[in-house]
């Protein structure tokens, strides 16, 4: 597919739509100027040509059990699509790998994982390690904060003429001494 199979409103639903997936109908066409019913076909037609594949809440996952979240490296000794086609396999299989790319540079795969503790992380890494799927190394970083949330993509070409995203995660100040002065420099 090619962008020139999308207009302008196509991308500013997709905007508006990646930035609240809630918003009612009514109140999308509103903002695209088009009628409710001219706007519901314009999603659907979206839809059905896989511009959006789908719709899906962000949780909040360390809010309702202990996590370790771990960004790992992965690196193959042979670089062939039979290796990188079994650890696909292998890694689709398990709940615990939420997210998988496949990187040029340094390393061959990014993966994050969510696992209850430290064992739980090895346990997975062995299993990776020791499966028989060509890996060499695995290079793990545990997730201390997340800045900035993945909340969707550049879609408009110039952004200076779209209203601004609002932010999907707020920090939380370490304690109250650190709101004090926060709100004190905000008068």
């Amino acid at each position: 597919m090619t962008q020139k199979e999308v207009d302008r409103i196509d991308r500013k639903i997709m905007d508006l739509l990646q930035q609240d997936a809630r918003i009612t109908n009514q109140a999308l066409a509103d903002k695209v100027a088009l009628s409710p019913s001219a706007c519901l076909r314009r999603v659907r037609d979206l839809e059905e040509r896989g511009f959006i594949t789908g719709y899906r809440a962000q949780i909040a996952v360390d809010k309702i059990r202990n996590v370790l979240i771990v960004l790992a490296q992965v690196s193959f000794e042979r670089h062939t699509m039979t290796d990188f086609g079994a650890f696909d396999d292998c890694i689709a299989g398990m709940p615990e790998v939420v997210e998988s790319c496949r990187v040029s540079g340094l390393y061959d795969y990014m993966l994050r994982a969510v696992v209850d503790d430290m064992q739980d992380w090895k346990r997975l890494m062995l299993v990776l390690l020791n499966g028989g799927y060509g890996v060499e190394k695995i290079v793990s970083h545990f997730l201390m904060d997340e800045m900035k949330s993945f909340s969707g993509y550049q879609l408009i070409s110039d952004p200076a003429k779209e209203p601004q995203r609002k932010p999907t995660r707020v920090r939380e100040p370490a304690d109250a001494s650190d709101e004090r002065s926060r709100q004190a420099a905000l008068r």
